[in-house]
């Protein structure tokens, strides 16, 4: 039962807390290997092709886990699968400490990517319901916390290793905050009254081709992120960068992300029509990957933050578009969900493509050509999301 004895205000702002809390911890795991990555490799003889699984293995799981997640809603509730879900990712994390090979340390990576699938697929839903009238601007605030949490993960790691941690300690130190947003949610969400989905909606979904639609757009652009935070550091590091200068173009990149996924979407709240917002991301992320594959060390710091932009606000304004599809929060939540799992399986492609690309070419910058292709194939179905056609391409599914 939802809590009564509380003003509507406070368990609104308790709820918002909720949402940074969580959210800071949905990268953090992903985006710390890449700055100690020569560490990393030294330790555990990992190939390229392996640390490409540290990023491949928990996007893939994050993918195929939204497939999965409402039923499993059904099944236990939104607020008991939450507290499972952090409890894993707390485990994932903290077992780092013992990753004694790359196998290992592949492992805590799916074990984490299991945890955050339940939480990704499970929080648009909630959003749309605890704020119908903020959906755009939530939205943008948990989007923003997540790429923030992605930055802080991979401006941490350079730091305590020069302390004296060893590499799998310091991945191990990210437990923490998750221990902080497991208590927090152990008391905010035993406040929160969640309606369970519709066992029967995942599949009444996927018959839509609206939703393969938004599949393929989300996973097309997430395969640049999922690039850009496995490869972007070891790229410059090959060009003779420390990891510590590595590790805060990537803190770059994600800031630049954050901000975007906050500020477009509030930008975007007055008009249902999202696409000339989207369309300045693809700009963006056009220009930035051009300027790594052809000149990179000309601005280093600008093609980073203009990728960083455009993927942190394609991000945020791809999880509002699919909330527009439909009115009611289940229905919108689920709909949500299935774009992020399609989108996972395809963006969990991007690090290992560039892995081979790598091989092939000896460099990365066919790498970031593709994710250019990528992004321009994106701009043409971001053509199909106008708003006057919603009825139509996802009739209600009551």
């Amino acid at each position: 039962m939802a809590d009564t004895t509380q003003p509507r205000p406070a368990r609104d702002w308790a709820m918002l807390g909720l949402v940074v809390l969580v959210a800071l911890n949905l990268r953090p795991f992903i985006a710390a290997p890449a700055p100690i990555l020569n560490e990393i490799v030294a330790d555990t003889g990992l190939e390229l092709e392996g640390v490409s699984l540290l990023t491949l293995l928990p996007m893939f799981l994050m993918g195929a886990g939204a497939f999965v997640a409402p039923g499993l809603q059904v099944r236990i509730g939104t607020r008991r699968g939450l507290l499972v879900a952090l409890a894993i990712l707390l485990a994932g994390s903290a077992l780092r400490f013992y990753a004694g090979s790359g196998v290992a340390l592949i492992a805590t990576a799916g074990l984490c990517g299991i945890g955050v699938a339940f939480i990704q697929a499970a929080f648009p839903g909630i959003i749309k319901a605890r704020f119908p009238a903020s959906v755009p601007v939530v939205t943008g605030l948990y989007s923003a916390m997540i790429m923030a949490g992605g930055a802080f993960g991979a401006r941490l790691m350079p730091v305590l290793t020069h302390a004296g941690y060893s590499w799998r300690a310091a991945l191990a130190w990210l437990a923490v905050p998750v221990a902080i947003a497991l208590a927090a949610a152990w008391r905010i969400l035993s406040d929160v009254q969640a309606s369970r989905p519709d066992g029967t909606l995942t599949r009444r979904l996927l018959a839509r081709p609206r939703t393969w639609v938004l599949m393929a757009a989300f996973g097309l652009v997430n395969a640049g992120y999922s690039s850009m935070i496995a490869w972007l550091a070891p790229y410059y590091q090959a060009q003779g960068w420390t990891s510590a200068d590595s590790s805060g173009l990537v803190a770059v990149m994600a800031a630049c992300q954050a901000v975007a996924a906050l500020s477009l979407p509030t930008l975007a709240r007055g008009n249902i029509d999202r696409r000339r917002w989207l369309w300045l991301t693809i700009a963006f992320q056009l220009i930035g990957f051009f300027g790594l594959a052809s000149m990179p060390g000309a601005a280093p710091a600008v093609w980073a933050g203009l990728c960083g932009a455009g993927l942190g606000g394609s991000f945020s304004l791809a999880i509002v578009t699919a909330l527009d599809h439909l009115p009611r929060p289940e229905q919108a939540g689920a709909l949500a969900a299935l774009m992020q799992g399609g989108g996972f399986l395809i963006a969990a492609l991007g690090p290992y493509a560039v892995a081979l690309l790598h091989d092939w070419t000896g460099g990365f910058a066919a790498g970031w050509l593709l994710h250019f292709g990528c992004v321009l194939v994106t701009a043409l179905l971001y053509l199909r999301f106008d708003p006057r056609h919603y009825a139509v391409a996802m009739p209600s599914a009551g």
